[in-house]
C-alpha cells in the first residue's frame, strides 16, 4: 500500500519558522521524501480557519472554500501558505508519482461573523457565517439543534457542529470534496472525528465519481476514530457495507500497544501477538502510526518517550498502511538517511521485501520473531525484535528453506551492533539474533 507521511505537527509553522510558508518548505523536502521510498502525503486542514487568538492549525474551519485567497481572519494566506503554493506543492508531489490527501474537518466550526436565534433552545449562538468566498454559507439551521434532527450528540468543545441532514449542508460538504479532489488535485482525505457525524457522509463522499484531467480519480480515505477496536470496527462496517471505494481508519488500540512497548518497563512481547488491534483483525483497513500531531503532552496524550524506533520498525514491517510522522522524522532525526537504523531505511525495506501475509515465528516475554511471506517484487523478510538487556539468539522455522538472508536494517540501544546473515536449514530452521533493547530485519 505504500507508506504515507504525515506532513504537520502541532504548531509546525512557528516552531519550524516557516509561518505562511508551510506548503513551500514540504515542497523542498519532496525529493528526500520520494528517495526514502514515501509515496504518499497527510496535509494540515487548508481552509480558512477562526484564528482566533491568533493563527491555528486549520481545526477550526470558517470558510471551506478560502485556502488562502481572501483577506479574513487576519490574513490573506493561511497559517501554512497560500492556495496557489498549496497547489504548487500537490503538483510536484504528482510528478513524483506521491499522492496527497487533505485533512477534512466536518464535524465543527468556528468564527461565525454574527449571533442568532436559536428557537429550538431558545438562545443565540454563534452560527452565521458569511464567508468572503460567498460559498457555502450557514445559519443556525445548519448547526445542531436544527430542524433537521441530528441522531448524534458527541460534541467538539463548544465549536457548533453541523447538521450533515440539513440537504445544505450535506451538498456543501460533497461538493467541497469534489472541489478539492478535481480542482484543487487531492488525492483523498484523512476525516478528523468521525465519532462526531454520521458515517453515511463519509460513504457519500467515497460513492461519487470524480474526474481530473479527463481521466478517473480514486481516492483514498482515513477516518480519525479515536477509539477502542470494537467501536472501529463498528465505524468501518457502517462506512464500507456496500462501499466500492472502501475507507482505512487510524489503528488508535496498535499505537497504544506500540506505546506500551516503548515506555512500559516489563511489557511483554507477547503481547504484540495478540489480536484486538485493526492490523491483525483488518489489515486492509488499518493505517498504523506511532504518533501524531495529538499526542502532545501538557492537555493532550504524551507522545511515545523512550525507544521509538521499536515502534517503527513494527509498523513499518507489519501489515497496514504505516503512517510516519514528521516530527519524529525531521525534528527529532530518527529519519537517519543514509544509515542502517533509521525511519528512511526501514521505508525502503517495507517498500522492497514488505509483502505477503504474517507468519508469527517466537513470541516470549523478551523476543519476537516474525515473517513476511513475500508477493510479487515483494520477496518477504524475517523481523526480530529483542527487549532484554543483551543480544538474543533463538531457533525459529521459518519459509525460507535453504536461503541465506542478510541484515537490511537494524538497531541496537546504546550499543555498536553488526548484524551477520542468516543461513536457513533446507528443513526452515535457523537461529534468528537481535541486539539488546533493537531490531533486524533480514531479507534477500
Amino acid at each position: 500500500m505504500g507508506v504515507l507521511m504525515q506532513a504537520f505537527y502541532w504548531d509546525c509553522p512557528r516552531v519550524d519558522g516557516q509561518e505562511f510558508a508551510w506548503w513551500n518548505f514540504v515542497g523542498t523536502k519532496l525529493d528526500e521524501l520520494h528517495k526514502a521510498g514515501f509515496t504518499s502525503l497527510w496535509l494540515p486542514p487548508a481552509s480558512k480557519a477562526a484564528n482566533i487568538g491568533g493563527m491555528s492549525m486549520g481545526y477550526d474551519v470558517y470558510d471551506y472554500y478560502d485556502l488562502g485567497t481572501h483577506d479574513q481572519k487576519a490574513s490573506v494566506k493561511t497559517w501554512f501558505g497560500s492556495e496557489d503554493e498549496l497547489r504548487r506543492l500537490i503538483h510536484a508531489a504528482h510528478e513524483k508519482k506521491m499522492t496527497v490527501y487533505a485533512d477534512l474537518v466536518l464535524n465543527h466550526n468556528n468564527g461565525a461573523d454574527g449571533q442568532e436565534d436559536n428557537p429550538i433552545i431558545q438562545q443565540k449562538r454563534w452560527t452565521r457565517f458569511n464567508p468572503k468566498s460567498n460559498i457555502f454559507t450557514r445559519d443556525w439551521t445548519c448547526f445542531n439543534p436544527s430542524p433537521y434532527q441530528e441522531l448524534h450528540d458527541v460534541t467538539f468543545g463548544d465549536m457548533p457542529d453541523l447538521c450533515h441532514i440539513n440537504p445544505r449542508v450535506s451538498s456543501g460538504i460533497l461538493n467541497h470534496a469534489k472541489w478539492m479532489i478535481e480542482e484543487i488535485g487531492f488525492d483523498g482525505f484523512r476525516y478528523d472525528f468521525v465519532k462526531g457525524f454520521g458515517a453515511w457522509i463519509v460513504r457519500a463522499i467515497h460513492d461519487r465519481q470524480y474526474m481530473r484531467d479527463n481521466a478517473k480519480v480514486n481516492i483514498f480515505g482515513v477516518g480519525e476514530c479515536w477509539a477502542g477496536d470494537d467501536f472501529i470496527d463498528s465505524w468501518l462496517d457502517s462506512v464500507n457495507r456496500w462501499a466500492e471505494n472502501r475507507v482505512g481508519a487510524f489503528d488508535f488500540p496498535l499505537r497504544y500497544r506500540l506505546k506500551d512497548l516503548c515506555d512500559l518497563p516489563g511489557f511483554s512481547l507477547r503481547t504484540l501477538a495478540n489480536g484486538g488491534v485493526l492490523m491483525k483483525d483488518r489489515p486492509f483497513e488499518a493505517v498504523t502510526f506511532v504518533d501524531n500531531h495529538d499526542f502532545r503532552g501538557d492537555d493532550s496524550p504524551p507522545e511515545v518517550v523512550n525507544d521509538k524506533m521499536l515502534a517503527y520498525a513494527y509498523i513499518l514491517t507489519h501489515e497496514g498502511y504505516p503512517c510516519v510522522y514528521w516530527k519524529d522524522y525531521f525534528r527529532y532525526g530518527l529519519g537517519e538517511p543514509g544509515e542502517a537504523s533509521g525511519i528512511e531505511r526501514l521505508v525502503q525495506v517495507h517498500e522492497s521485501h514488505a509483502g505477503g501475509g504474517t507468519n508469527i515465528l517466537y513470541a516470549d516475554n523478551l523476543f519476537y520473531a516474525m515473517e513476511r511471506t513475500g508477493t510479487g517484487s515483494q520477496p518477504g523478510l524475517v523481523f526480530a525484535l529483542n527487549n532484554s538487556g543483551g543480544v538474543t539468539r533463538q531457533w525459529v522455522k521459518t519459509g525460507f528453506a535453504g536461503k541465506t538472508l542478510k541484515p537490511l536494517t537494524w538497531r541496537a540501544k546504546d550499543s555498536i551492533y553488526n548484524p551477520q546473515a542468516l543461513t536457513i536449514k533446507n528443513d526452515g530452521w535457523c537461529v534468528v539474533e537481535s541486539p539488546q533493547r533493537g531490531y533486524v530485519v533480514y531479507g534477500e
